[in-house]
């Protein structure tokens, strides 16, 4: 009987304050959106079973320790910011010391575990350089170099992502006619990870050992706007994401 594979991913969600302005009149609007379902159900597709935890819920839930990191097989960051991780509701209402769970993420891949970053506006250092992952203990696991300032690159004329190692398992099957992307977070390889795919002049899937485990950095988001509808709709994306994860649990 096969060992089920479990995944926790945490972050693509956010909420939207409007504010309407009509005349002398005005008033606000509240809308929560989560951008993970297309993840999640390739994922799902593939077998795993998926932990989800949205930005307001990880900020409480996320484990505090490499022991508890290790029921799942991969860990996943998503358009997460560090603080969200680093102030436990506790830590920032109460003044209650609490683990570092960044450290925790770093422990967890040096002892085995699986470690995928995914880009957005608040992973890596994102938007005005806000996501803040740069000099933490979670660069430390990453296959890259992440830059000091906003490192977003938007492309909203489209930019096609190239296969850069044919023979790496993460690409295996999926061919080299992948869809256009709207934009990514720029980084640098480090010595001895291996760049997967670009888009541009740029890294688009790093992926490297740490320690007893692994880890992939994809520059580009999973679902929009960075990956429009033509990327979460193409053929190939379940399998991409699907041995993304696969290959950083060294399954």
């Amino acid at each position: 009987m096969s060992k089920t594979r479990r995944v926790l991913i945490a972050g693509e969600s956010w909420t939207v304050h409007s504010i309407h302005q009509k005349g002398f009149d005005s008033f606000t609007t509240t809308e929560y959106a989560e951008g993970v379902r297309w993840l999640r159900s390739a994922l799902e597709e593939g077998g795993w079973e998926v932990t989800y935890q949205p930005a307001h819920v990880a900020a409480r839930d996320f484990p505090f320790d490499a022991a508890a990191l290790s029921a799942y097989d991969c860990v996943m960051l998503s358009d997460i910011g560090a603080n969200t991780l680093l102030l436990h509701p506790d830590t920032f209402v109460r003044s209650r010391p609490l683990p570092n769970r960044l450290e925790a993420i770093r422990d967890y891949v040096l002892a085995g575990g699986g470690f995928v970053m995914v880009g957005g506006y608040l992973t890596f250092q994102g938007i005005e350089a806000k996501a803040r992952y740069r000099g933490t203990a979670v660069e430390e696991v990453l296959p890259v170099h992440i830059e000091a300032g906003d490192d977003r690159a938007e492309k909203p004329q489209g930019i096609t992502p190239k296969v850069a190692d044919e023979a790496h398992p993460i690409v295996a099957s999926i061919g080299s006619d992948w869809p256009d992307l709207l934009g990514y977070n720029r980084f640098a390889a480090k010595d001895h990870a291996t760049i997967v795919a670009t888009v541009g002049d740029n890294p688009l899937i790093v992926a490297g050992q740490f320690g007893k485990g692994r880890s992939v950095a994809f520059a580009s988001d999973c679902g929009p706007h960075w990956a429009p509808p033509a990327f979460v709709e193409w053929k190939g994306y379940a399998r991409l994401w699907q041995q993304i994860v696969g290959w950083a649990a060294g399954a």
